[in-house]
């Protein structure tokens, strides 16, 4: 299960509001004990240029807020993009850049407002995707 504050959730829809039309990325940082927890979110910047459905990450962006989380004493759980115009349900494409154990949040924009969002994780056999339960949670931070 993903428990996701609804104050990290409208940062990333305000992300995804933002890049419309075109898809927007980022990391999920936090916990994992019983559960994942996201304590913060890092919007990245998009390198796939031209492509509206598509994200791409620079490696030196994701290395760089990799390290600014463990400063922060966190960890990267999950990716989040969205799919503007589009169901919040993985493609071929994010199935083939997957990686096993995060949680890929997927936010649906329709005509520049948030429709949807769901969170994935990629199967045992890395053949397809699971939903992943997932969890708002109202906090005073």
């Amino acid at each position: 299960m993903l428990i996701l504050p609804k104050r990290i959730m409208n940062q990333i829809g305000r992300h995804a509001l933002q890049s419309y039309p075109f898809e927007c990325c980022g990391l999920l940082a936090g916990h994992i004990r019983e559960h994942k927890r996201v304590e913060a979110c890092y919007p990245l910047t998009n390198t796939c240029r031209g492509i509206k459905s598509r994200y791409d990450i620079d490696p030196r962006e994701y290395l760089e807020t990799d390290k600014l989380a463990q400063a922060q004493g966190l960890q990267i759980i999950g990716i989040y993009h969205s799919h503007p115009d589009n169901p919040a349900r993985p493609s071929d494409y994010d199935l083939r850049h997957a990686w096993p154990a995060y949680s890929y949040l997927i936010v649906s924009v329709r005509e520049g407002l948030i429709a949807d969002a769901k969170s994935w994780m990629l199967a045992e056999d890395e053949q397809g995707f699971e939903p992943e339960q997932m969890q708002y949670e109202v906090t005073q931070r």
